[in-house]
């Protein structure tokens, strides 16, 4: 006599068989998807590529040499980066990243902050309600002045660019 196979492939064993095998497949087809879609639309691998625009300091107000500069920042790359530090040739002292939030009061609170995420395919834009870089002038400054700064990026590296000196009631937001 032939002894038998334990395993003897009945309808309903080949059904659970299927069935147990198809959550792994769909998951590399939607994983597979999903890799594609990122690689066609040209992300993958794409490191962060920063530019810098729009960038405008503060004219002081009266005697006060403390102001503030605003700078567009567009990452157009694949991935996020981080600013982490901005500095002048033209600040007297030293150069700081804060963000202005309101209080509930009317008011608004100023806090220093380390560094700010510049998201991939975004732009973070300073405004005088959000964040912002805060200095105090070397010289006597006036409306149209140039002013040289360079912003570092934890990823992209430097990334030089000339603000122009506006009138405070230039700025919108």
């Amino acid at each position: 006599m032939s002894e038998r196979s334990p395993w003897h492939p009945t309808p309903r064993r080949l059904a659970d068989a299927f069935l147990a095998a198809l959550a792994p497949v769909a998951a590399c087809v939607l994983a597979l998807g999903g890799l594609t879609a990122w690689t066609g639309a040209g992300r993958a691998g794409s490191p962060a590529r920063i530019t810098v625009s729009n960038a405008r300091v503060l004219l002081p107000y009266g005697d006060s040499t403390e102001t503030a500069a605003f700078f567009d920042i567009t990452n157009a790359g694949g991935a996020n980066d981080r600013l982490v530090r901005v500095t002048s040739s033209r600040a007297d002292g030293e150069v700081t990243l804060s963000r202005h939030r309101g209080t509930g009061s009317g008011a608004a609170a100023k806090t220093d902050v380390d560094s700010a995420v510049v998201l991939a395919g975004r732009v973070l834009t300073m405004a005088p309600h959000g964040l912002d870089v805060n200095l105090r002038t070397g010289a006597r400054w006036r409306a149209g002045d140039l002013v040289p700064f360079t912003l570092h990026f934890e990823r992209g590296g430097a990334v030089e660019v000339l603000a122009v000196v506006i009138r405070p009631s230039a700025t919108a937001g």
